[in-house]
């Protein structure tokens, strides 16, 4: 396996302005033996044409067009044509450092199968970086310098979608692109967590990730808040709750009304509580929210925590400890 052929699968639409930058970054990797496979889902710049002259002079870089829409066939395509005992996925309005792949097969063959390569992130923008990415950044970076990535995957996404690499029969494991749910990379690291993938600790910047104001997850539906609650609902019910469990929703702002919502249309019961005075003894979705208090009279307690507050956090965490109640495991942070 030494040596062993990469492939980068890149989905790309209209970045001509930095798929150039993002196509070198790759040829000059010091780990030589990779393909990347592109595919263009429906450029109307000249994306493709970059694509092609990179092509015209290295065989490694193999252009294909997408004959429907969207980056999960785009997606799909590339896995289909790739030929790689390791499987890594790049954005093309990224660019990765030299040592990138080097780093990243060491770590997978160091660890053998059922492991998942990561890397540290850095942000970077004409604009200056919001205070959101910027906190993403950092959050994302001190997972990834432990491996615990999976211990908050509730949150937000811990897996960067363009800087990972897996074997080829751990991705085939884990359903590689074959579901059509959005956000795709966001799917992705919850089937990585539900397969049992082990994160590789990495302390190594390995990826830079270009903010600017089109970019995709800024600008597509398939990004908004709700797809996320949507994702780390179906994967809890599926994961963590059991039908004996006593399942809890706490906070009754927008995302905790959002959750209760998609339950009570689910039919799955559950207490509903929080500690605004404003709104314990209301019926809301026909469901009446309770003082927190209530939960130290509940067993096998299952609580989705929906309050975003950072202090509120730091108290919702000390009242459950209180419970002997674990986090990850009785409670989940879902923001």
């Amino acid at each position: 396996m030494v040596n062993s052929l990469v492939s980068i699968l890149i989905p790309f639409k209209n970045v001509e302005d930095y798929f150039e930058e993002c196509l070198k970054s790759i040829q000059n990797q010091t780990y030589k033996n990779w393909e990347v496979i592109a595919v263009n889902d429906n450029s109307s710049d000249n994306s493709l044409q970059i694509a092609n002259r990179f092509a015209a002079k290295d065989d490694r870089f193999k252009i294909f067009s997408n004959e429907e829409s969207g980056i999960i066939t785009a997606l799909r395509k590339a896995y289909q044509n790739s030929n790689g005992k390791f499987i890594s996925r790049m954005d093309a309005d990224d660019h990765m450092t030299k040592d990138r792949i080097k780093v990243m097969v060491d770590s997978l063959l160091n660890e053998g199968q059922g492991t998942l390569a990561v890397g540290k992130v850095k942000y970077f923008s004409k604009a200056g970086v919001n205070d959101g990415y910027d906190r993403y950044e950092k959050w994302l970076n001190k997972l990834t310098a432990t491996g615990e990535n999976f211990k908050e995957i509730y949150k937000e996404c811990v897996i960067p979608s363009p800087c990972w690499m897996v074997h080829k029969e751990d991705f085939d494991k884990c359903g590689a692109f074959t579901p059509n749910r959005y956000p795709e990379d966001y799917d992705l690291a919850f089937r990585f967590y539900e397969y049992g993938l082990k994160c590789i600790p990495c302390s190594t910047t390995l990826h830079y990730w270009r903010d600017y104001d089109n970019r995709t997850s800024r600008t597509s539906e398939h990004y908004a808040q709700n797809y996320f609650l949507d994702i780390k609902l179906h994967y809890f019910l599926k994961l963590e709750f059991k039908s004996n469990d006593n399942l809890v929703v706490w906070g009754a702002g927008k995302k905790g009304k959002t959750i209760a919502n998609s339950l009570v249309e689910k039919n799955i019961p559950f207490h509903w509580v929080c500690d605004n005075e404003k709104k314990i003894g209301k019926d809301i979705y026909g469901v009446r929210l309770e003082h927190y208090s209530v939960l130290q009279n509940t067993e096998k307690t299952k609580c989705i925590v929906t309050v975003a507050n950072e202090e509120d956090q730091i108290s919702i965490t000390s009242f459950l400890k209180e419970l002997n109640l674990k986090p990850a495991v009785d409670y989940f942070f879902f923001c």
